[in-house]
């Protein structure tokens, strides 16, 4: 019609049924390209001989989606990740199997993963990030959050004086007005003891 113009343009997903847009947010934000990038890059890729079922891309996801829902068990939180597939023969994996899908990731990509998309997300102009020429961040810590009851978690962490499981400290560096995360760092919590302390600063 006149006066009208049509854009078209080419998107590329990954191939199966697994491809981004069908694991809900995550694949949005993102790009199975930056979760193949990681694998490779750590190694992990060798892991993976042989196309399983639940491939290690799916696995990257599915522990982001795990810290997300940390309130509910392996088999629920790959629901809500595969809400979507419905009708489309997506596997039903056990939650041992869930569970070997996320020994397998390892921590080493989810490690490359945050470490490029975290930083700052702040133009010059947006407002309450700055202080005069500064930039201004807060640091926030917790040591709340309980570990498996293990000798390994006992010796790293300690066990509290008044018993129960060992607890993880983790403290976080987020830039003021875009809540954008700069840093975190987690492991015994001798910043916070016995409560949780938060900051600012500038820099």
């Amino acid at each position: 019609m006149r006066g009208q113009s049509v854009i078209s343009r080419v998107v590329r997903v990954a191939a199966g049924v697994f491809g981004p847009g069908h694991l809900g947010e995550l694949t949005q934000v993102v790009p199975f390209e930056l979760v193949d990038a990681v694998l490779a890059e750590t190694g992990r890729v060798r892991v993976q001989r042989r196309l399983r079922k639940l491939p290690l891309r799916v696995g990257v996801y599915f522990v982001l989606a795990m810290c997300m829902f940390p309130e509910v068990g392996y088999r629920l939180v790959w629901g809500k990740m595969t809400a979507s597939l419905a009708g489309r023969s997506a596997v039903g994996p056990t939650a041992k199997a869930l569970r070997d899908l996320r020994r397998r990731v390892g921590d080493a990509p989810v490690r490359a993963l945050f470490e490029v998309v975290s930083g700052p997300l702040a133009r010059p102009v947006t407002p309450g990030v700055r202080f005069g020429r500064y930039r201004t961040v807060s640091f926030d810590g917790c040591s709340s959050l309980k570990a498996p009851d293990t000798d390994q978690n006992r010796v790293w962490l300690d066990r509290p004086a008044h018993g129960g499981y060992p607890q993880l400290g983790v403290m976080t560096l987020v830039e003021t007005g875009t809540r954008a995360l700069v840093g975190a760092v987690f492991g015994p919590r001798p910043w916070a003891r016995p409560h949780t302390r938060s900051g600012s600063c500038i820099f």
